[in-house]
């Protein structure tokens, strides 16, 4: 299956993660909410790796990929806390989108740290994505 495939997959779970998240974030804190679906995420994902082995490939791993990992981590638990505090605040139809905002936000962070290339068209998709955040987050 192609990465097209995982993409979409991974799409149609984080409408999923919207919409569930939302209503249950309603009577709790914020935080505690992130808490919560970390951990549900951490013991999920573990038993993945250890049901295919996958586990074996730890004393592999390189420092530097150590480093960038922990470094995605605590990316993903900043955004997952803010992505939660305002699922609480305002409305899934206007957070979603502005939380998307983020697919043009890496096509420039990949331009500039990663070296990807930045043609007329990306910038074009960038310009739209962004367009259609902010019409969905603010219609």
């Amino acid at each position: 299956m192609s990465w097209i495939f995982w993409a979409i997959l991974s799409a149609v779970f984080a409408a999923g993660t919207a919409l569930l998240a939302k209503v249950g974030v309603e009577h709790i804190d914020s935080n505690l909410a992130t808490a919560i679906r970390t951990t549900v995420v951490l013991f999920f994902t573990w038993a993945i790796v250890l049901g295919l082995n996958a586990h074996r490939g730890l004393p592999a791993i390189e420092r530097r990929s150590w480093i960038f990992l922990v470094l995605s981590g605590l990316c993903t638990g900043l955004s997952w806390l803010c992505y939660f505090r305002a699922l609480q605040l305002g409305p899934v139809s206007g957070v979603a989108p502005i939380d998307k905002l983020s697919v043009a936000i890496v096509i420039v962070f990949a331009w500039l740290f990663l070296g990807e290339s930045l043609t007329p068209m990306k910038i074009l998709g960038a310009s739209l994505v962004t367009a259609g955040a902010l019409v969905l987050a603010f219609a």
